[in-house]
C-alpha cells in the first residue's frame, strides 16, 4: 500500500486552508493505479475546497521499483548531491544496498530517471551523453548553452536514442537522435571517472552539474596525456 500523509494546504487564490491526502511512497509493482496517477501528473493535482481553484502541488515522493531495482526520490528544488536517509532504508526488509537510488529536484527529471531505469540504461552514461549532445545543439542554434533536455526515446533495434531539448526564448522543443555508440563511449568515461560515485551510499543527484564535473576531469586527463 502507498504511504500517505494528511496535510493542510493554503490556497494561493483565496487563502483558505484545504486538507489534502498526499501519497509519499509508491511501489511500482504493487500500486499500479497509483503509478499511472504519478506518471501522468494527476497525483499532484490540487483543488481548493473553498473556491475551486486547481493547480499542481509538488511534494516529496519516493518511487520504488523492486523489479528493476531502483528508487527515485522527488524532492522539489533539492540542491544536495547526496542524501543518506536511514528512515527510508529501515522500511525495506530486503535492504537497498543493490538498488540504484537517485534524488531529483523536479517532475520532468523524475519522469526521465524512471524512463532511463525502465529501459535498462545507466543514468550516469545518459547524463554524459545528454551533455555532449546539448553542446552540439547549442552550437547548431548559435546559443551559449542548452540546459533543459530529457531522454525521450530509446530504441535498441534501430541503435538510437533521442533527447528532447527546449531551445530559444520560446523554449521550442527540438529532438536530437544519436547512435548508441556515443552512449557506449559515455559508459566508458563513467567507468573510469565515476567509479567512486558508483560506490557511494544513499540517494545521489546525477544531473548536468554532475556530468559537467565528470567531463571536465575526462578532458583534463586527455590534455595531460
Amino acid at each position: 500500500m502507498p504511504k500517505t500523509e494528511i496535510k493542510k494546504v493554503v490556497c494561493l487564490k483565496c487563502g483558505k486552508t484545504t486538507e489534502v491526502k498526499l501519497s509519499t511512497s509508491i511501489n511500482a509493482a504493487e500500486d499500479l493505479n497509483m503509478r499511472r496517477e504519478l506518471l501522468s501528473g494527476r497525483l499532484f493535482s490540487f483543488k481548493c475546497s473553498a473556491c475551486g481553484y486547481t493547480g499542481k502541488l509538488f511534494y516529496p515522493v519516493l518511487y520504488n521499483d523492486p523489479k528493476n531495482k531502483f528508487m527515485v526520490y522527488l524532492i522539489p528544488d533539492v540542491d544536495r548531491f547526496q542524501i543518506a536517509d536511514k528512515d527510508i532504508e529501515k522500511d525495506f526488509d530486503g535492504g537497498v544496498d543493490n538498488v540504484r537510488k537517485r534524488i531529483v529536484p523536479d517532475f520532468n527529471s523524475f519522469l526521465e530517471k524512471i524512463y532511463i531505469f525502465e529501459c535498462g540504461l545507466d543514468d550516469m552514461a545518459v547524463e554524459i551523453t545528454k551533455l555532449a549532445i546539448s553542446n552540439a545543439v547549442a552550437k547548431k542554434f548559435d546559443l551559449e548553452k542548452v540546459e533543459d533536455g530529457y531522454l525521450s526515446m530509446y530504441d535498441r533495434e534501430s541503435n538510437t536514442m533521442g533527447f528532447t531539448f527546449f531551445v530559444g526564448e520560446d523554449r521550442e522543443p527540438y529532438i536530437q537522435s544519436v547512435r548508441l555508440e556515443i552512449y557506449g563511449k559515455s559508459m566508458k568515461i563513467t567507468e573510469e571517472f565515476a567509479a567512486k560515485d558508483r560506490k557511494l551510499k544513499g540517494f545521489l543527484k546525477i544531473d548536468r552539474e554532475w556530468s559537467e564535473n565528470i567531463l571536465y576531469r575526462y578532458k583534463q586527463s586527455k590534455n595531460n596525456n
